[in-house]
């Protein structure tokens, strides 16, 4: 057994374990990273309706950003869930990884790659960079570690005092290294999700060969719809100047 192997998979007594021995099968471990991927999807779908609040003005995102805070402890519990899922479509992943590692060890003698997408082919590599964006998304705007100034934005509304996520969106994006990192990782994104939304069709058995062509179209273009959504925002800001009258 492969080091990657020993250090992924569980134990034999544990694998024994009916449903144990079925989420490590192969179509067990191709359900597991399908399933996560359509809840992740989900999620980029649902965040990014909430960032378009943005373009609203200050109140709207504002309120936005007070009502997901009002939720108290169940919202680290949406938390920690989206963080398992995670966990567990990166863990799986690498699992099928390993899997196909084994099932072709020897390298080919010639070069000939396979009829396959570049979108395919760059699966890990997306995976990987999307990963360390998304630690330094949480850094940079939910635990303010990149700016610690960020905590300090107030402002007024109905009344109460409250984060001014609207003014901390416009100063994060107003940095064009931050902005052109943000670009170059939605870019990316867009390159993953071209290849895994597709799939996800074809692992869940709600697509066939005749359909597979409008299913991988369609994925695409949900894909780069995403990635032209999230990065208007700091495209809006940086080269339109959305918002930096609330800066003065």
């Amino acid at each position: 057994m492969s080091l990657a192997s020993a250090l992924l998979e569980p134990p034999p007594s544990l694998q024994n374990l009916p449903l144990i021995g079925w989420l490590f099968s192969s179509i067990g471990k191709k359900t597991v990273v399908a399933l996560t991927g359509v809840a992740l999807v989900f999620f980029v779908i649902g965040h990014l309706l909430g960032n378009f609040t943005l373009f609203l003005g200050p109140d709207y995102i504002n309120a936005y950003a007070l009502k997901l805070h009002s939720l108290g402890p169940l919202l680290w519990v949406i938390r920690a869930g989206l963080l398992g899922i995670v966990v567990l479509h990166i863990y799986f992943t690498m699992l099928l990884w390993v899997e196909n590692r084994k099932a072709r060890p020897q390298k080919y003698a010639v070069f000939a790659p396979m009829t396959t997408t570049v979108f395919a082919r760059t699966m890990r590599f997306t995976g990987l960079i999307v990963l360390a964006f998304v630690v330094f998304h949480l850094a940079h705007f939910t635990a303010h570690l990149i700016d610690p100034s960020y905590s300090k934005l107030r402002t007024q509304l109905d009344g109460h005092e409250v984060m001014d996520v609207y003014r901390m969106v416009i100063i994060g994006f107003s940095n064009p290294f931050v902005s052109a990192f943000y670009i170059f990782s939605l870019f990316l994104l867009a390159f993953h999700l071209s290849h895994g939304i597709s799939s996800l069709f074809q692992t869940l058995g709600v697509t066939n060969k005749t359909l597979r062509p409008l299913c991988e179209l369609g994925a695409r273009a949900v894909a780069w719809l995403l990635f032209l959504g999230y990065a208007s925002i700091p495209v809006s800001i940086l080269v339109f100047g959305l918002g930096k009258d609330s800066l003065k």
